[in-house]
C-alpha cells in the first residue's frame, strides 16, 4: 500500500485505507486528519466529482468546517485540465479573480503553476483586462491534489457514484412549494449507501458522455474515463429536463518537430499579475516564463475538412457546441475557407507536448495528421494524441436556484458543465457558490447569493437561472451590466468581506482585505485633500516630459483629480513639493489600485444612472415597426432581436446575449422616436 501511495505522488502522511473488493471494484479512501473519521458513515455534504467544480465546492464546504465527503473516479485525476492548458482571459480572469475573494483555490493553484502570465485588452479599460495565464498541466495537478487532500474536514474517496438517495418532503418542508423529494445521500457503484445533509453533483462532460472520433463513437466522459451513466438515469427519471451539449479537443503536437522559425512568438509580462490577492507574485521568474507562437491554418486544410465531412459525426448540427470556441470544422463550414488562428501553447516546463489551442477537431487520426500539416510551421510535425469531441447531457438551468440548489429536491446542488456551462473558470466559480451554500443548508443557515451587482460569478448564476441555455454558455464581459465597477482589481472588496461572513473565508484572508481597503481609503483622502493650481501641476508634467491637458472646472485641481487622465502616472506624484506621497510612489500594487479608482471614479454615477434608467423604462415599448436591422449595433445582437422581436425594453433585457450597452441604445432609439411622434417637426408657413 505504501508502495501505491508512492506512485500517485500522495504526501507521505495521508493514511491508506484497503475498502471492500465487489466485483471489480476497489474502493480507496483517502483521509485527511484524523483516521476516526472511517468510522463514520454520514457527512454534512457530498460532492460527486473532482474537476475544478468539485474541487472548488468540496473545499468550500470543508472551509466551512462542515464534514464533506467528494467522490470521484480516480484520486489520480483531480486537478485534471482535461483541455487546455490556461487559465483566465477577457472575463474568466474576473471569475477566477472572484473565486479567490471567496478563498477559493483556483487562483493560488495558478501563481503557483503557472508558466505564462500576460494581462489581455491592455489597451482597454481596467475594467475589460484579463488574467490570463499559461499552466503547467502536471503542476496543477500535483498542487490541486496536494491541497484537496490536506484539506481539514474533508475525506476524499475514489468511488464512481450510480444513484442518488431520496426522501419524501416532510412537515418542516412544506413551505417549499416547488419541492417534491430530498436528497440524503448517495448509493455507489458497489451498492454502498452514504447518507448526507446535501450533496452536490459536478460531473462535467461524464453524465452519459461518450467520445467521437470520425465515425468511431465509444461512451467516456473523456479520453481513459468511463461515463456517468446510472446517476444520469437518475436525475432524468427525477424529473429532470435533460439537454445535449457537444465540446471537443484539439491534437497535441511534439514541440521537438515544430519550426517555430516561420511562427510568431509571443512572450509573458515582464511584471506577471498575480491571480490570487493573497500573493504579491507568482512562482515563475518573470526571465523564466514559456513562449507561446502563433500560426494559421491554411485553405489546404478547409478543403480537407469539407471533402471528409461524411467521415465526421461530430459536426452534424442536432447537438449545440461552443458557439465561442467552435472546432476548425465549424470554423470552415460557418466562416468560409480561409485561413483561421492556431495558438500553440506549451503544456508545461518538463514536457515536450503543445496545445493547439484554435484547433479543435474530430476527424479521424489520419485526417487530423494530414491537416496539421498543412498547417504553417507543422509541416513536419509528430502528432502525439488526436483530438476528439465529447457528447453529454446537461441539465436546464432554469431548474436551479441562485443557491444553485435544485428546485425539484432540496439539498440537491448542480455546479459546472452539468448547468450548460464551459470552460474550467465558470465551472470554479459555481463550484465555490455551490460548496458554501451545501454547507450552509445542512446546517439550517440562509443561503449565500452574489446577484449581478456585486460580481461576474452573479451575472452567471442569472444569467443561467433565468434565461437557461441553448449552447455552452461562457462568461464575456459584455454580459454585466456594471463591469465599470465589477473590475478584476476590486473583486476583494467587492466580496470578502461577505464571504467572511458566511464563513468560507479565513481570517487571515478577511484581515489582509481590511487592511488594503483601510490603505486604499486612507491614501485616497490624502490625494483629495492636496491641491495645487493648474500652473503647478503643468510645471510637474513638464518636469516629467508630459504633455497633457487639465481641462477640468475650478481654480485648483487635486491630486486625485489629475490621477484620472490616463495620462498622468502616480510616479509623477514624487515630483511634488515635499514628495507627500512616496508611500503611494514606491507601492506598486497600491499606486496600481489608486490609479483605476481615480480614472474610474467619474464614470460610476454615470453608471448608476443609466442602470436606473433601463430598469424605470422597463414597461417602455419597442414599435413593432422599428427596423433591427438599421440600429448601429453588432450582428449577433441584431439577429437576437430580429429573433425574439422583444415588445419591450425589459423582454428585450431578458434576451440571452443582450448586450447591456446595446439595451442603453435600444432603450434611447425607442425613447427619441417616442418624441418626435409625440412632437412633430412643422415648417414655418411664412
Amino acid at each position: 500500500m505504501h508502495l501505491m501511495a508512492a506512485r500517485l505522488g500522495l504526501p507521505a502522511h495521508l493514511s491508506l485505507l484497503r475498502g471492500k473488493l465487489t466485483g471489480k471494484t476497489l474502493n480507496l479512501r483517502y483521509l485527511s486528519g484524523n483516521a476516526s473519521e472511517v468510522d463514520s458513515n454520514f457527512y454534512d455534504v457530498i460532492v460527486v466529482g473532482g474537476g475544478h467544480a468539485g474541487c472548488e465546492a468540496a473545499a468550500a464546504s470543508a472551509r466551512l468546517g462542515r464534514k464533506t465527503l467528494l467522490l470521484t473516479h480516480k484520486i489520480e485525476t483531480i486537478g485534471e485540465m482535461s483541455c487546455n492548458p490556461s487559465f483566465g482571459g477577457i472575463g474568466k480572469g474576473h471569475l477566477v479573480r472572484e473565486v479567490d475573494a471567496l478563498d477559493g483555490v483556483c487562483g493560488r493553484i495558478c501563481d503557483k503553476s503557472g508558466i505564462h502570465f500576460k494581462v489581455l485588452n491592455k489597451k482597454k479599460g481596467p475594467a475589460v483586462w484579463g488574467l490570463r495565464a499559461q499552466i503547467d498541466r502536471d503542476l496543477y495537478r500535483r498542487y490541486m491534489q496536494e491541497e484537496i487532500l490536506n484539506t481539514k474536514c474533508l475525506t476524499v474517496e475514489a468511488s464512481p457514484v450510480d444513484d442518488l438517495i431520496l426522501d419524501d418532503v416532510t412537515p418542516e418542508h412544506v413551505d417549499d412549494m416547488v419541492c417534491e423529494k430530498i436528497c440524503a445521500g448517495v448509493v455507489l457503484e458497489n451498492g454502498r449507501c452514504v447518507k448526507a445533509s446535501s450533496v452536490v453533483i459536478t460531473t462535467g462532460t461524464f453524465l452519459r458522455g461518450c467520445i467521437h472520433l470520425g465515425l468511431d463513437i465509444r461512451p467516456a466522459g473523456r479520453l481513459g474515463d468511463a461515463p456517468a451513466v446510472g446517476l444520469a438515469k437518475t436525475l432524468e427519471e427525477a424529473g429532470f429536463t435533460v439537454g445535449r451539449l457537444k465540446t471537443g479537443t484539439p491534437p497535441r503536437i511534439d514541440g521537438t518537430t515544430i519550426n517555430y522559425k516561420q511562427l510568431e512568438s509571443h512572450f509573458g509580462d515582464d511584471m506577471p499579475v498575480p491571480f490570487s490577492f493573497m500573493n504579491e507574485k507568482v512562482s515563475i521568474k518573470p526571465e523564466e516564463q514559456v513562449s507561446c507562437h502563433l500560426t494559421n491554418s491554411s485553405t489546404k486544410v478547409g478543403e480537407i475538412i469539407l471533402q471528409n465531412r461524411h467521415l465526421n459525426h461530430h459536426v452534424r448540427e442536432e447537438v449545440t457546441g461552443p458557439r465561442y470556441c467552435p472546432s476548425i470544422e465549424s470554423k470552415v463550414m460557418r466562416f468560409g475557407n480561409r485561413p483561421h488562428q492556431i495558438w500553440l501553447e506549451p503544456e508545461g516546463l518538463n514536457t515536450n507536448i503543445v496545445y493547439m489551442q484554435g484547433f479543435s477537431i474530430t476527424l479521424p487520426p489520419e485526417l487530423q495528421e494530414e491537416c496539421i500539416h498543412n498547417v504553417r510551421g507543422l509541416e513536419e510535425a509528430i502528432m502525439t494524441r488526436p483530438g476528439y469531441g465529447v457528447e453529454y447531457d446537461f441539465m436546464d438551468p432554469r431548474q436551479i436556484k441562485p443557491s444553485l440548489e435544485t428546485k425539484r429536491i432540496k439539498g440537491l446542488f448542480f455546479a459546472g458543465q452539468i448547468n450548460g456551462t464551459t470552460g474550467y473558470e465558470e465551472a470554479a466559480a459555481q463550484g465555490i457558490i455551490a460548496g458554501i451554500n451545501a454547507g450552509l443548508t445542512a446546517r439550517g443557515e440562509p443561503p449565500f447569493i452574489v446577484n449581478r451587482t456585486e460580481g461576474y460569478i452573479g451575472v452567471l448564476i442569472d444569467d443561467l437561472t433565468t434565461q437557461g441555455t441553448t449552447e455552452p454558455y461562457r462568461m464575456f464581459t459584455s454580459r454585466t451590466e456594471f463591469r465599470i465597477s465589477l473590475r478584476p482589481d476590486n473583486a476583494d472588496l467587492r466580496l470578502t468581506e461577505k464571504g467572511y461572513k458566511a464563513g468560507c473565508v479565513t481570517e487571515e484572508r478577511y484581515k489582509k482585505t481590511k487592511d488594503v481597503e483601510n490603505k486604499l481609503g486612507e491614501n485616497i483622502e490624502l490625494l483629495k485633500a492636496y491641491k495645487m493650481s493648474r500652473a503647478q501641476w503643468s510645471n510637474i508634467l513638464h518636469e516629467c516630459k508630459a504633455e497633457i491637458s487639465l481641462a477640468k472646472t475650478g481654480s485648483k485641481l487635486s491630486a486625485f483629480d489629475v490621477l484620472q487622465s490616463s495620462y498622468f502616472q502616480v510616479s509623477y506624484l514624487s515630483e511634488v513639493p515635499g514628495n507627500p506621497f512616496q508611500g503611494i510612489v514606491s507601492d506598486d500594487v497600491l499606486a496600481s489600485r489608486i490609479k483605476i479608482e481615480a480614472v474610474y471614479e467619474p464614470f460610476m454615477k454615470q453608471q448608476k444612472q443609466n442602470i436606473e434608467e433601463v430598469r424605470a423604462e422597463e414597461e417602455l415599448e419597442v414599435p413593432p415597426d422599428l427596423d433591427f436591422n438599421r440600429l448601429s449595433m453588432s450582428r449577433e445582437v441584431i439577429g437576437l432581436l430580429n429573433t425574439v422581436r422583444p415588445t419591450t425594453i425589459g423582454a428585450a433585457s431578458r434576451i440571452n446575449g443582450m448586450t447591456p450597452g446595446a439595451l442603453l441604445q435600444l432603450m434611447w432609439i425607442v425613447k427619441k422616436r417616442e418624441r418626435n411622434r409625440s412632437h412633430p417637426t412643422t415648417l414655418n408657413p411664412s
